[in-house]
């Protein structure tokens, strides 16, 4: 992949008449054909010099005794060449890693909240934020009883969507009609997810045994009280005439 970067400088020289001077720095990683780096310093749309080199300037031999003079002009030239070069390199590989991640799909699931939610086709890692999602069923595309979102951010700079599926008016023999088709601008094939319940991911499967699990432990707690509670009051009961007994014979002994 060949990638040009160009600067523009303009600025005018303080002079009776107006002249312009302009630097062209050009970065092209890759190409065989022109140097990697080049700076071109024009003035009046005349060439004074160049530079094919991040180390040094070289002035036209029309300039050189300009440059002679004015030594600022050739060490600021020759300084901007090396970081505009540094700069430009930087930032197209910045680009390149940005632009390859077209290469990489994303991954898209199947979500719902509870058995009577929508059916949520979500997709995420995605990049660019140009993309479509849409349910279809026997291969065509529906635009009832859908509820698409909107393209949001990921912190990681891909992006994530999802579009939603009313499934309460859907028999169980019908969900195999559906699927989800995911498009991402640039790449040719799309994702097809297709409409499956045991493909959900969702969290209110697992409430239902915890909660039995939970009541089933309170029952038996509370059991084990009642009878304890029982047991021991009925011991109580036993024992409190006893006590009685031995009581009276203690205050009627008998002569």
């Amino acid at each position: 992949m060949n990638s040009v970067l160009i600067l523009l400088l303009c600025c005018h020289v303080a002079s009776p008449v107006k002249h312009s001077l302009k630097y062209f720095f050009t970065e092209s990683p890759g190409a065989q054909s022109i140097p990697e780096f080049v700076a071109v310093a024009i003035v009046d749309d005349v060439q004074i010099g160049d530079s094919n080199s991040v180390r040094e300037a070289t002035p036209k031999k029309d300039w050189i005794k300009f440059f002679e003079d004015h030594p600022q002009h050739l060490q600021w030239y020759s300084l901007q060449s090396h970081d505009s070069h540094h700069f430009f390199k930087a930032t197209i590989e910045t680009l390149r890693q940005r632009l390859n991640q077209t290469e990489v799909l994303p991954k898209v699931s199947l979500l719902q909240k509870t058995p009577s939610s929508p059916v949520s086709c979500h997709a995420t890692g995605f990049y660019p934020d140009r993309a479509v999602m849409f349910w279809r069923k026997d291969g065509v595309q529906l635009h009832e009883g859908v509820d698409p979102g909107e393209i949001l951010p990921n912190n990681d700079g891909t992006f994530q969507m999802s579009i939603d599926l009313n499934v309460s008016s859907v028999t169980p023999e019908d969900w195999q009609r559906y699927d989800c088709v995911f498009q991402l601008a640039g790449v040719n094939e799309h994702i097809i997810t297709k409409l499956d319940k045991t493909a959900i991911r969702t969290n209110w499967a697992e409430k239902p045994a915890d909660m039995v699990t939970f009541i089933s432990a309170a029952v038996v707690l509370l059991t084990v009280t009642i009878i304890t509670a029982v047991a021991f009051v009925a011991y109580k009961k036993k024992k409190a005439p006893d006590d009685g007994s031995e009581q009276s014979e203690r205050l009627n002994p008998q002569s």
